[in-house]
């Protein structure tokens, strides 16, 4: 890549170099793609002469679709911004996360406001203990996650919603816990897009020893919003003009889109491996793993094959949850880096931890840094390495104020070198660990070989299937938040019309104005101000995209903390709870992604105080049933939850006996194994009412069904 294609930002540059599988054709006559039909075509695609060159009549052409390409970049750029700048403060690189901002970049925390980098560096140096890196001991992890963004008209900059729950600890004693929204602007400056605003609107905080409240007790106004429904499901608005002159050729832009499309599966199977440690699903996590996979845990050891992959999962307990066992292990904030050949890649985040065990009378927090690595096998990525490097271990009792802080002898480098001054950004006082522990990725992927034509129309449907990913994505994050708000008329605009939603402990509701008389009947016009919230982070998502671009199938995970004016406020508390959205569904519905299908399945696990945590919720009477919803009555669903047999099973206003914490629930997967096809015991692919209505199926409507399982470019594999 060129030196000014580099200025481009760092996600346009670490594409650098990627190829194409090109594999979407080769299929079994039932939309699968035969893998020794992959192989064999990939020698082929070897082999091959050059493309021919475009035809001159084409670079106008080539030209718009490197906007377009620039544009996706420029989203995700964005979004590793955000996630670079947690990464950073977590270890007190404070000067690193400063030259994150622009020129007269500007940070606004509650009624504290700086100006440039300067500023922003002792500001940021300040609040977490005054030096370099973190004082002994010390905790200062920041969550943030569940962006909603959206792209000025001229593609110039970008301003982005997100939430953030800070933890922090001085190793003294002290711990708190804060949280808030972001509302920020990000600009292109020198062709490097940084972030020219952070503005946080604090909502809670408190000490960990007595719990947390709303800030000043008082009632929460809503943060106001960059954004429109209509512009959450068009992050990207359409192109006007014609397209600057780029220098592009179509090789080079099939290379940055198939970047993007390894980003998305990766991230995917990151994801996937977070939900089977929370159930301790211990055969589909070694199925992720390559021949030859490796597990290191910091300060623990190395564990080298499938056997030894499984005993390193097994330190966790043995497989399957029983009752009063919780092992939450939520991810934040997932980077991935696709290395030059497209056959290699990293992730790295933050795991956060909610543990414990009522028979055995434990309970705690971790937090925990993971740096994994991964590699393309015939088409499939698969995880070769999974690196774990635990830097808190707390006892819930205690906290993480006095001794419940970990350091590792070596701590994981970041992904890649800083996204705007390009420098490395070192660890100071800590062995960095970054090489690889096993042996090489594959060789190169080929490009697409064939007429210009047709492999510009393959690049821009793949291109589709990035941006439909980032789109699903957005939709999402603004559901969580229009909910949180009460937004009812915003929250009823991102459902497709034809849609469906399920109302928790009633059932589902059929079409747009159903919905909207559904949330209407329970809850009224919006309020100014609430006397607390109880948050839907929707986060953690894996995204399963249509070959054609205009449908997704989403699983995000509901990640549940609450806040109110009184630490034990009842409802709105100072708690946690957790769920999941398992079969969700999305649609390209003209040029605007709409939910077709929600479904919520909660709580999996419960508090009712603050002090006593989820150890302190004893299990109820056997056959108690909740009563059930007084929406039934209000507002009869369209299919109550009793009529869906097995899958509404053991939950609330469902079949059968209910199970509440600390029982345990069934957990539902809409997806098979990402890599080995396994089917997971709860399965189902659909949307929750399409068992019952066959015409609520998005496939009665003219979209494609994602892929349910491995699959090459949105096809299903064998």
């Amino acid at each position: 890549m060129a030196a000014g294609d580099r200025a481009l930002g760092h996600c346009q540059a670490r594409a650098s170099g990627r190829s194409s599988t090109g594999f979407a054709k080769r299929t079994d006559g039932r939309g699968r793609v035969n893998r020794g039909a992959v192989r064999l075509l990939a020698a082929a695609l070897l082999a091959s002469a050059p493309a021919a060159p475009l035809t001159a009549q084409t670079r106008a052409e080539i030209d718009a679709l490197a906007r377009d390409v620039d544009k996706v970049e420029a989203i995700r750029a964005i979004k590793d911004l955000q996630r670079l700048y947690a990464q950073y403060v977590q270890l007190g690189q404070w000067q690193a996360a400063a030259d994150l901002f622009s020129d007269g970049g500007r940070l606004v925390r509650g009624t504290d406001a700086v100006q440039g980098r300067a500023a922003i560096r002792d500001w940021l140096k300040a609040r977490g203990g005054g030096q370099d890196g973190l004082p002994s001991g010390a905790l200062h992890t920041e969550l943030i996650d569940e962006p909603l963004l959206s792209m000025s008209a001229d593609g110039r900059t970008i301003q982005s919603r997100w939430m953030s729950l800070s933890l922090t600890g001085d190793g003294k004693g002290a711990a708190r816990l804060e949280s808030g929204v972001y509302e920020n602007d990000y600009v292109r400056e020198n062709g490097v897009w940084k972030i020219a605003l952070a503005h946080y609107h604090p909502q809670f905080e408190g000490d960990y020893a007595t719990g947390w409240t709303n800030i000043g007790g008082a009632d929460l106004p809503i943060v106001p919003y960059h954004i429109t429904p209509a512009q959450t499901g068009r992050p990207i608005p359409p192109s006007a003009g014609a397209p600057p002159r780029s220098g592009e050729t179509l090789a080079g832009l099939e290379r940055r889109i198939a970047a993007l499309n390894d980003e998305d599966a990766v991230r995917n199977l990151q994801h996937s491996y977070g939900y089977y440690v929370d159930r301790r699903m211990w055969d589909d996590v070694v199925d992720l793993f390559a021949e030859g996979g490796v597990v290191e845990i910091a300060g623990e050891g190395r564990h080298e094959g499938k056997d030894g992959i499984r005993r390193a999962l097994e330190r966790m307990g043995p497989a399957g949850l029983s009752a009063g066992e919780l092992n939450d292990r939520p991810l934040f904030g997932t980077l991935v880096e696709i290395m030059p050949g497209g056959t290699e890649a990293y992730s790295r985040g933050i795991e956060f931890g909610m543990l414990g065990s009522q028979s055995r009378d434990t309970a705690g927090w971790s937090v925990t840094i993971f740096r994994n690595r991964f590699v393309k096998e015939d088409g499939i990525w698969k995880l070769r390495e999974l690196r774990l490097f635990p830097l808190m271990a707390a006892d819930y009792a205690r906290g993480w104020g006095d001794g419940g802080t970990l350091r590792p002898a070596a701590l994981p480098a970041f992904l890649s070198p800083h996204p705007v001054t390009g420098k490395a950004v070192p660890l100071p006082g800590a062995v960095a660990t970054s090489g690889p522990l096993t042996g090489a990725a594959p060789g190169p992927r080929a490009l697409p070989a064939g007429p210009g034509s047709a492999r510009y129309a393959d690049a821009k449907r793949r291109l589709s299937r990035s941006l439909a990913f980032d789109a699903a994505e957005n939709v999402s994050s603004a559901y969580g938040f229009y909910i949180d708000d009460f937004m009812w008329d915003e929250m009823g605009a991102i459902f497709a019309e034809k849609g469906n939603k399920q109302s928790p402990f009633a059932g589902y509701y059929l079409g747009r104005d159903r919905i909207m008389g559904a949330v209407n009947a329970t809850w009224g016009p919006t309020p100014q101000t609430r006397p607390g919230i109880s948050y839907h982070w929707r986060t953690q998502p894996v995204i399963l995209v249509s070959q054609d671009g205009r449908s997704a199938n989403l699983r995000t995970r509901l990640f549940q903390p609450r806040t109110g004016k009184e630490v034990d406020g009842g409802f709105y508390g100072a708690v946690f709870s957790n769920g999941m959205y398992p079969n969700d569904q999305l649609v390209l519905e003209g040029d605007v992604w709409r939910l077709w299908s929600l479904t919520i399945d909660e709580p999996y696990f419960s508090m009712k105080t603050w002090k006593d945590g989820w150890n302190g919720v004893k299990a109820g009477p056997p056959g108690r049933r909740p009563p059930p919803s007084a929406l039934i009555a209000k507002y009869p669903p369209d299919i109550l939850l009793t009529e869906l047999g097995e899958r509404e099973a053991g939950f609330r206003g469902g079949t059968g006996e209910t199970i509440e914490w600390p029982g345990i629930l069934p957990m539902w997967f809409n997806y098979r194994n990402l890599v080995s096809g396994r089917t997971p015991e709860r399965y189902w692919p659909d949307c929750v009412p399409c068992g019952m209505l066959p015409a609520a199926r998005m496939t009665s409507h003219g979209y494609q069904m994602p892929p349910t399982g491995p699959s090459v470019d949105g096809v299903e594999v064998k």
